[in-house]
């Protein structure tokens, strides 16, 4: 019986080194590079770049607008841009980061293809989500910039930016709009073959229905197949983006250049209390391109809580259009913001699949650039959308839950309870302020600011409850 046994795995394993032949159409020679004769994900040297989704942004000048333009008002800029190369996200970004935007920000655009327009949008004209103030990140070419929000894909695109009324009197004069002001428009490249595969394996437990494979061929369909099997057949990135990636999984992380301090682990003791690892797509997974970001990570001593975003970039996406959702916001905060890489540690679908976002490690206390003035020893967690108005999707509430229980519990915080932290200089609280916060935070608890939204604002109750149970509290 053991010899069958032998015999068949021995087979299943010789089909296994003809997969190379079975790659997904579009496949490119690094993609072949870096699989081995064994079926097992080998880490490249350098940096890999997942092909077709280079993306790209196009930055347009505001110029004033005329008394004959629409939406006209003393001090108002603009833009119309017709026929320009299609892109999906927008943004509007200043010279001084320090200035704010006090002001109406609104657009519309037009689908590619289409002759009709969009309604008008309103832009979120503060981006809260930011590097702390002199912080080694705040010493980059960081610019002032609006929330980013997604619109499709799109060839044509007119804004309009009105300064809000400022001081007293019967007349008050209008506040006066940041220099440098341009709108950045996001093309965030087309999905390939692998994104795909990863995104058709890579649902979150309790996630809705994944697309269907493209084909019975590709790698992740066969691999999945053999994995099932044999139980130890496993891409990362591919078929497994449910498994998250240490540093150790990091094709980057023993590059030079790159910083690996000694702190960076999570403690071994006290870990009675941590939740189930939940299933994390790689950035690969989504398409990062990692020549992008800065190459070296950065890193605090430990997570001691958790604050909850949304996005603000709206909820017209589908759960297929997500990798692009975070291809265009990772494009917008290292290329127009000037960040060193996507501000949050992780993101989260409507859908409830859970995305790495900051590089340098899914375990490791990554420092982000979310809560302006908490950004040390804590993690950011982004629903994409925005829930002012808007229920946020019930297996989006329970995946912050799975996460936070997750990761919190790594490092010994029971979500039920609050902690110490100290500011960094923000608008709620000044630089070197002792607060009391709770361990799983909405960001307007930290900063003054609207996000994450009043409706997954009053879902965080019930998400420290589920995740202490989680954690087996």
């Amino acid at each position: 019986m053991r010899a069958i046994l032998a015999t068949s795995i021995a087979v299943t394993c010789t089909a296994a080194l003809t997969l190379p032949l079975a790659l997904p159409a579009g496949a490119t020679a690094p993609e072949r590079a870096a699989t081995s004769t064994t079926g097992a994900a080998r880490a490249p040297s350098a940096p890999a770049v997942p092909d077709g989704i280079p993306g790209s942004t196009r930055s347009l000048p505001l110029h004033p607008l005329r008394s004959s333009d629409r939406g006209a008002a003393p001090g108002a800029q603009g833009l119309a841009a017709y026929g320009v190369a299609p892109f999906s996200l927008v943004g509007v970004v200043w010279d001084d980061p320090a200035a704010a935007l006090d002001g109406h920000v609104q657009v519309r655009t037009r689908p590619v293809g289409g002759t009709g327009w969009s309604g008008w949008q309103d832009i979120q004209a503060h981006d809260d989500d930011a590097p702390d103030p002199r912080s080694s990140e705040g010493r980059r070419s960081v610019r002032g910039s609006t929330a980013p929000l997604w619109v499709g894909a799109s060839d044509a695109v007119e804004l309009r930016v009105v300064p809000e009324h400022g001081g007293t009197g019967r007349a008050p004069a209008r506040r006066a709009l940041p220099a440098g002001m341009h709108l950045e428009l996001v093309d965030p490249g087309e999905d390939s073959a692998r994104i795909r595969a990863a995104r058709t394996g890579g649902q979150a437990s309790g996630a809705g229905s994944p697309e269907p494979p493209r084909g019975s061929g590709s790698l992740g369909s066969v691999g999945s197949a053999l994995g099932s099997l044999l139980g130890v057949f496993r891409i990362p990135g591919v078929n497994t983006p449910a498994r998250p990636r240490d540093d150790d999984d990091d094709p980057t992380a023993n590059s030079p250049g790159t910083s690996r301090p000694g702190t960076s682990r999570p403690p071994t003791t006290a870990r009675s209390h941590v939740g189930p690892r939940p299933a994390i797509v790689t950035r690969a997974g989504w398409g990062a391109d990692e020549r992008l970001r800065e190459r070296k990570f950065a890193y605090t001593r430990t997570v001691k809580a958790a604050f909850i975003h949304h996005s603000a970039t709206g909820n017209n996406y589908t759960c297929g259009q997500a990798p692009s959702v975070l291809r265009s916001i990772y494009r917008y905060h290292v290329k127009s913001s000037g960040w060193r890489d996507i501000g949050y540690n992780f993101l989260i679908d409507k859908c409830g699949t859970v995305y790495e976002g900051r590089a340098g490690g899914v375990t490791k206390p990554v420092k982000g650039a979310h809560t302006r003035g908490f950004n040390e020893n804590t993690m950011g967690i982004a629903v994409l959308g925005a829930f002012e108005n808007a229920n946020p999707p019930s297996s989006a509430v329970s995946s912050v839950a799975r996460l936070t229980a997750w990761k919190l519990g790594l490092y010994g915080m029971d979500p039920r309870t609050t902690t110490s932290l100290v500011s960094g200089g923000g608008n709620r609280f000044k630089k070197g302020t002792r607060a009391r916060l709770h361990v799983i935070s909405g960001h307007r608890d930290g900063f003054s600011t609207e996000c994450p939204g009043d409706r997954l604002y009053g879902k965080l109750g019930s998400v420290r409850s589920s995740a202490a149970r989680l954690q087996g509290r």
